[in-house]
């Protein structure tokens, strides 16, 4: 059994889903409040205050992170090709 929106049938329902439609999108564009930014001038501190002043832009060990991102990549490669090993018709 199908079932039809009685709404938008008739000689009037196209103007009624126009109708709803710019309602719609009235009342998203009315209802969106202004974003204000971040204040534009310079922090007091100088430098990356993130980490203490060992290196400018570098926070943490980059070697850790690169030896992460390598042994997630090799994990991933060796599931896959287990999966395709386990999963491949002969």
């Amino acid at each position: 059994m199908r079932r039809r929106l009685r709404g938008l049938q008739g000689p009037h329902g196209l103007r009624r889903g126009v109708g709803a439609a710019a309602v719609l999108l009235a009342s998203l564009l009315l209802a969106a409040a202004p974003v204000l930014g971040a204040d534009p001038t310079a922090s007091p501190a100088s430098g990356d205050v993130r980490s203490s002043s060992t290196a400018p832009g570098l926070v943490g060990d980059p070697l850790f992170a690169l030896v992460g991102v390598v042994l997630i990549g090799l994990v991933a490669v060796a599931a896959t090709l287990l999966y395709v090993r386990l999963t491949s018709r002969r």
